[in-house]
């Protein structure tokens, strides 16, 4: 029976996917996979983790399994208006950020198992002098063209204030906090000027406009190749990339800023803090951040190969000899960087004409959290650092929920509640209890030694054949960047084996065909070692568990997912040890009950109205009412219809507060009463007045009322 595990093996071995990953390894192609370089202004949160880094995470374990060379970069983005803007608010200076928050997150990024390359930072020496470098060779090539505009200046801290310091309400969606340079709510590319009611996010003063010169990017030249390459995956002609696998969302954003109509971008600043510009006259100038940073996947790259004895430009450059590129560069990020990876970037390293453009950029959209967006402004999130020093043995169970709710094509929303139940009735319920049944069983009937297995019925190879299949899906999910789809189908290679052992019931078979249960244990042993390597990508401290139980030999590697002769017969494996432990509801309600407090306590003000005259206050007539009668207006949820006793006459007023009040709640109540507001019909119920109402965190509505017990209806409110 040994041999039919091994024919099996050497069958797999030729099926459609492994052919072309062994072909692949004949002819090695080298891969360089950036993850967006975080700010370093903050912690990271899940929808960080979600958006760009363990996806690049799980795609670079699965090409290490298959043994390509892989460069996997990214490090701390140390520049840029949101350090300095933290530093100024903690009254610190910015190089005291970026230390804390770098080590804060590279920590959290190791503890998390995602496995960098190098995890590199922007303000070091390297890569200011290469960005400087790098932007001397485009400004010689005619790349960019110098010109004096109009920018705004903020009087009060005597300072220009670069896109990010200018926030303002959006001219396209109404956002009333977008950004001189970006909408985050609507995606649309902006300029500080473009801004409604613009304000410096140093001072929160009105900031007046005054003459500066900058070197600036004329993208708009570069419109008809971007456009080839992005549609066609060509450029004159030259095939670069298949377009087909980018994803809708991002080639339609893109597309969206071409159609629109590029235009020129400053790529200089005025600021003190970030890579100076080198360049006379340039005095108080750095770099444009989304020029520094992206060349920090370069600088970093630099020194990770001086220090692993390669050539960096391998993973770079194109060969001069051949003039074709030999390695593949993919960026994983969040959909709101696309336009700089898949626009400005490209065009950048075009422009330098000897680097590679990205081979794909597959954006994730965003990761909501219980119902809400997740905000670092409003504490509304699920800091990663937290978490592992809360759960610092749960890692890998995060990272299996994240991946089976990747927002990969559409936003998604994480809540402590699926994070119990995919733990429990998946991780638990279905991996683990396979995988314990398996080595408890073979340790009881055999001492922990592999058996050898007898005949192999038809039903046998129909397992055999199903894992088979699924694993070669995995493998084509992976390259296509469907991640949630991979690890469901490793997922169900564990369904195939708990079924296999429910239907086959080796425990009741051993009493009377213990030879027929060799070869169920057997089976099961090998799929528990193709679980192993297949969530290697996804679950890398949990397989790496499995993998020592099962005294599985080091140099197996993706190649090997799909065998069948993984473990040798009597070959002994090690006694069992729980994978998973269950999440008890105590958790979900305290993890919860932190976001309710987080909730409350970060409510933001809301905006000041437009200033108005002491006259146009006084025409307001707000007098204190008794309410008499109260009852709920049909076919609503949040309307009461009341009879108010105002002192000179009852009203009519319908009030929008029966979510926070029953009727009978409020007879008797004495409210403020805004009595001179025109009549207006709702719900077919003429209103008279409007009660003023003062809401809590929670949405709980109160009464503003006399603070007196008593007083009489009709007075006013001054």
């Amino acid at each position: 029976m040994h041999s039919f595990f091994s024919i099996f093996s050497h069958i797999y071995r030729e099926s459609s996917i492994f052919t072309k990953i062994f072909t692949a390894l004949e002819n090695p192609k080298k891969y360089t996979v950036t993850a967006a370089l975080p700010y370093a202004n903050g912690p990271l949160h899940l929808g960080h983790l979600a958006g760009a880094y363990l996806p690049a995470d799980i795609y670079v374990r699965y090409l290490r399994l298959n043994k390509r060379e892989v460069a996997f970069v990214c490090g701390s983005d140390e520049h840029g208006a949101a350090i300095t803007i933290r530093a100024k608010k903690e009254g610190i200076l910015p190089q005291e950020i970026v230390d804390r928050y770098h080590e804060i997150n590279k920590k959290a990024f190791q503890e998390i198992g995602i496995d960098f390359s190098i995890y590199d930072r922007t303000s070091s020496e390297e890569h200011h002098k290469m960005a400087q470098e790098f932007f001397l060779d485009l400004n010689k090539k005619g790349t960019f063209t110098k010109e004096t505009t109009e920018q705004y200046f903020d009087e009060e801290n005597n300072q220009f204030l670069a896109d990010r310091y200018i926030t303002g309400e959006c001219p396209k969606c109404q956002n009333p906090s977008a950004y001189g340079d970006q909408c985050e709510k609507c995606g649309s590319d902006l300029s500080p000027l473009d801004l409604i009611n613009p304000v410096s996010a140093i001072s929160g003063n009105k900031p007046v406009l005054k003459e500066t010169s900058h070197w600036f990017l004329p993208m708009e030249r570069h419109e008809e190749w971007l456009t080839s390459w992005i549609q066609e995956g060509t450029i004159h002609g030259k095939k670069l990339h298949h377009p087909k696998e980018w994803k809708n969302q991002v080639t339609g954003q893109v597309m969206s800023w071409i159609n629109s109509g590029l235009k020129p971008r400053a790529m200089t600043r005025d600021l003190d803090w970030g890579v100076k510009v080198p360049l006379e006259n340039a005095e108080g100038k750095v770099l444009y951040v989304w020029l520094d940073a992206p060349i920090g996947y370069i600088s970093a790259t630099k020194k990770w190969a001086e220090k692993e004895g390669e050539n960096w430009e391998d993973y770079w450059k194109i060969n001069k000899e051949t003039g074709e590129a030999e390695t593949k560069l993919v960026h994983f990020i969040g959909k709101d960087n696309i336009v700089f990876h898949a626009i400005i970037f490209p065009i950048l390293l075009k422009q330098h004409g000897e680097y590679v453009l990205p081979d794909n950029v597959p954006a994730n959209e965003f990761l909501n959290l219980e119902g809400d967006k997740l905000s670092t402004s409003r504490n509304w999130a699920v800091w990663l650092h937290e978490y592992l020093e809360e759960f610092p043995d749960k890692a890998d169970e995060l990272r299996y929920v994240l991946t089976s709710i990747l927002p990969e094509n559409k936003d998604s929303e994480f809540t402590w509640k699926d994070y119990q139940d995919r733990v429990n009735n998946e991780l638990v319920a279905i991996f683990g209890n396979f995988v314990n049944r398996v080595v408890v069983l073979t340790n009881k009937y055999y001492e922990g030694s592999v058996p050898v297995a007898g005949e192999v019925l038809e039903s046998d190879k129909q397992i055999i054949e199903e894992v088979k299949e699924t694993a070669k899906k995995i493998g084509e999910s992976i390259e296509a960047y469907r991640f949630r789809e991979a690890l469901s189908g490793a997922m169900n290679i564990a369904r195939i084996g708990n079924k296999y052992l429910q239907d086959s019931e080796p425990w009741k078979l051993i009493k009377t065909d213990p030879e027929r249960v060799k070869t169920i244990m057997k089976i099961a042993l090998q799929i528990s070692a193709n679980l192993a390597i297949a969530f290697e990508p996804f679950m890398p401290k949990k397989s790496a568990v499995l993998k020592q139980i099962l005294a599985l030999p080091e140099a197996i590697t993706w190649s090997d997912l799909g065998s069948f002769s993984l473990l040798q017969e009597s070959q002994t494996i090690h006694k069992p040890e729980l994978l998973f432990t269950k999440i008890e509801d105590k958790m979900v309600e305290e993890q919860l009950a932190k976001l309710a407090s987080s909730k409350a306590n970060n409510i933001p003000a809301e905006p000041i109205k437009e200033e108005v005259s002491f006259e146009d206050f006084t025409k307001l007539d707000i007098r204190i009412g008794t309410i008499l009668e109260a009852e709920k207006v049909k076919k609503t949820k949040k309307l009461l219809h009341l009879k108010v006793d105002i002192g000179s006459e009852i009203r009519t007023i319908v009030s929008g507060i029966a979510e926070s009040y029953l009727p009978e709640e409020v007879v008797g109540k004495q409210v403020s009463v805004l009595v001179n507001l025109a009549p207006r019909a709702i719900k077919g119920i003429e209103s008279q007045g409007m009660i003023l109402m003062a809401e809590n965190a929670e949405g709980k509505l109160s009464f503003v009322h006399p603070s007196e017990d008593y007083i009489k209806s009709g007075n006013s409110v001054s």
